[in-house]
């Protein structure tokens, strides 16, 4: 625990070399309090979603309207978390070829330029803020965080009024999906996280860690 304007506060589990306002594509999970099985339950290898998955499931289509310039890739609703795709793309430039922002938006004009900056020691200076720093003190517009904070919100508002007891785990967890190779394996894993639930770390039987 770090001590932030005079209050503890967890670390963020975002990068902090990195802007979440960026072009680019992220994979994204999200998991239930205490991973309870709010979602529904896996059967024969497919998902079968209770009504709170519903709502979960219905509200990921809603990003797209309630946020700019993110298109909703791959998703699955599994028992007791979320895995997502989201690629932002228009943030920075008017360019609607999701190839070019998996491929150049994310490993060559953000994530690696912006790696080679943080290993140049002039880049690290004390009168520098990363871009971490600079979300302790505004989160932004359009940013991973924002779109994420907007969905669970939405969410536990709607599961709440409808008299259903759900709580979120209070981070989530995301990737920046680098090139191509990352993106079929990502995409790969989503696709088939319903068929392997049993072994799945979020399953109920294992260890039950924060991410």
């Amino acid at each position: 625990m770090k001590k932030f304007q005079n209050k503890y506060r967890v670390p963020s589990a975002r990068a902090q070399w990195w802007d979440y306002g960026n072009d680019g594509a992220y994979f994204i999970t999200i998991c239930t309090a205490h991973r309870e099985c709010y979602f529904g339950d896996v059967l024969d290898g497919e998902m079968k979603l209770s009504n709170l998955g519903v709502l979960a499931d219905v509200f990921m289509h809603e990003i797209k309207n309630h946020a700019k310039n993110v298109i909703l890739d791959e998703y699955v609703v599994m028992p007791n978390h979320v895995h997502c795709i989201l690629v932002l793309d228009g943030n920075e430039k008017n360019d609607n070829d999701l190839n070019d922002t998996l491929v150049s938006s994310v490993e060559t004009t953000h994530a690696l330029s912006l790696q080679s900056k943080q290993s140049n020691p002039q880049f690290n200076r004390q009168t520098e803020k990363t871009s971490g720093q600079q979300r302790l003190q505004n989160q932004g517009k359009n940013t991973i965080s924002s779109i994420i904070g907007s969905y669970k919100s939405a969410v536990t508002k709607h599961s709440h009024r409808l008299g259903y007891e759900f709580e979120w785990q209070s981070r989530f967890h995301d990737n920046i999906i680098r090139d191509q190779e990352s993106y079929n394996t990502i995409l790969a894993y989503i696709k088939n996280n319903p068929a392997k639930w049993e072994d799945d770390k979020f399953h109920p039987s294992k260890p039950d860690t924060e991410i």
